[in-house]
């Protein structure tokens, strides 16, 4: 058994595909329209298989909660060395990014940095 997809809600459908695609190396796939209920979706495909489905519809709520809480709590992507965690922390942050922690070596000793995506998601970059 494996996870097939895991799936996010977006109040902006292209900033979020682009985000995905820019850093982290996302394929997107057609662009889904359900003309009935107004859903729109991408899947987001990454090289190991891994897919991303980003999805908005029209009434969506933004609706920020407080750390910490319940539900998912970060993605993380691994981009295989130090130096591939420190370019590209760097390179989001010069790109206006806010980083939510530094390139360092976790307490369960992951070397990694951690960001908030478009809509604050955290998107953990890993060794």
């Amino acid at each position: 058994m494996k996870i097939s997809h895991v799936a996010l809600f977006t109040t902006d459908l292209e900033i979020i595909r682009n985000f995905y695609e820019t850093y982290f190396g996302a394929v997107a796939g057609p662009k889904y329209q359900n003309l009935k209920t107004g859903l729109e979706t991408y899947f987001l495909s990454f090289g190991d298989n891994t897919r991303l489905e980003i999805m908005t519809q029209p009434l969506l709520q933004e609706e920020r909660q407080s750390a910490p809480h319940t539900g998912w709590a970060h993605l993380a992507f691994q981009v295989g060395s130090k130096e591939k965690v420190n370019e590209l922390t760097e390179q989001l942050a010069c790109d206006g990014y806010q980083i939510l922690s530094a390139p360092r070596v976790t307490g369960d000793g992951y070397y990694e940095s951690c960001v908030a995506d478009p809509d604050g998601n955290r998107v953990e970059i890993v060794e």
